[in-house]
């Protein structure tokens, strides 16, 4: 089964806060044996970016809890507390490094040379010995000294140029999302270039170096914005909930609410004006194709926002059902895990620890196929190394 496809792979986890934590816990997940090098008495930086935390009972010996940020990238890693910048504390994660298949980090440039701990020291214990490096400008170049959070690269890399309502209308300006998107996506990258790199090793015996940053993956994300404006020489414009390249896609509200219209073809353009009685629309020069439809979305809005407002939602959506017309709810966190789907794909998953008892996580999405299975709780700070005596 797939997780367990690297069942024997040991990883040696050096980063926090999220980036690279997504990526150990993809591995995790995958079946890998990850270690997670914590400070002592302080831990991940996640631990206490709270509330809501998930408390331990009264009494508990040695736990303070955990919070549902540090829950969300952790699960199934031991944690050990060492200090890298004592000698003793280097030499021990030297002796994990000598024993490991991927190590894991996202200091600052040059941060763990200092300390025997970068790629070519510990390439010479353990030649094979793939080493992830995690920052947010990359090994090199300008700017590689500086550090970099999920937020800056958000508005650096271009996304929030072109995310928010509309120059001239209420509330216009740069907006992020609402989730830390560049650190998540380069945590997938990351897991992506691990594997790779593994798969390599496979063939060669070798080890490798990984270079990941949050800017070339904040550039990256743009995806066909990017690409919008590399062909075209226009930078894109914020445009509120609507799609740059297709129309109508985006949020209308109905008599009691709202949902998303998702139009992807001229065929769906035609059920949809079946549907809302605007069937003379399909034919219409300036409505029929894609391109027309962009060239003249804020007529077409205006007629669109006019008519949705005659029905309510389930009028609307159960039309829309019918006739194959894409459409999508916007659903509270609430809703989202009370809709039968999210249950039928068994998402919400529980692990029980010993301590903690309890501990609710989302299954990772790439384990979807393989049914219900017991996960491994989050650690709490230095968990493993107490156990081991460490």
């Amino acid at each position: 089964m797939l997780h367990q496809a690297l069942a024997g792979i040991k990883v040696l986890d050096l980063s926090r806060i999220l980036a690279g934590p997504w990526c150990t816990q993809n591995l995790a997940d995958l079946g890998a044996e990850v270690t997670k090098v914590e400070r002592p008495g302080h831990g991940d930086d996640t631990r206490g970016w709270g509330p809501p935390y998930l408390q331990a009972p009264e009494g508990a010996d040695g736990a303070d809890g955990l919070s549902a940020y540090f829950i969300c990238c952790n699960r199934g890693k031991q944690s050990v507390a060492i200090d890298y910048a004592t000698p003793e504390g280097a030499a021990q994660i030297r002796e994990l490094a000598r024993q490991a298949d991927v190590l894991v980090e996202n200091y600052k440039v040059g941060t763990l040379r200092r300390y025997g701990l970068d790629y070519d020291t510990l390439k010479a214990l353990n030649p094979r010995l793939v080493y992830l490096s995690i920052t947010g400008f990359g090994q090199s170049g300008p700017m590689a000294d500086k550090p970099g959070y999920d937020y800056v690269f958000q508005g650096m890399g271009g996304l929030m140029s072109y995310t928010g309502h509309a120059d001239g209308e209420p509330g216009a300006g740069p907006l992020r999302t609402g989730v830390a998107v560049v650190d998540l996506t380069t945590g997938m990258y990351a897991t992506s270039a691990v594997l790779a790199a593994l798969l390599r090793r496979h063939a060669t015996g070798a080890g490798e170096y990984l270079d990941i940053a949050l800017l070339d993956v904040a550039v990256a994300l743009n995806a066909n914005q990017a690409s919008n404006y590399l062909v075209s020489g226009k930078a894109p414009q914020r445009s509120g909930n609507a799609h740059p390249n297709c129309a109508p896609y985006e949020v209308f509200r109905c008599a009691d609410g709202y949902l998303i219209l998702a139009i992807g073809n001229d065929t769906q353009f035609a059920r949809f004006c079946e549907v809302a009685g605007l069937g003379v629309l399909a034919t219409d020069t300036r409505y029929a194709t894609n391109s027309a439809r962009i060239a003249n979305l804020p007529a077409l809005r205006k007629l669109l926002t006019e008519v949705f407002p005659t029905r309510d939602r389930q009028s609307w959506t159960q039309a829309f059902d019918a006739a194959g017309v894409p459409w999508g709810p916007i659903h509270s966190m609430e809703e989202v895990f009370a809709h039968p789907q999210v249950a039928h794909r068994q998402l919400v998953q529980e692990a029980e620890h010993p301590v903690l008892g309890r501990v609710p996580m989302i299954r990772n999405p790439m384990l979807a196929g393989s049914g219900a299975r017991a996960l491994a709780p989050p650690p709490l700070l230095d968990e493993h190394g107490r156990r081991n005596g460490g």
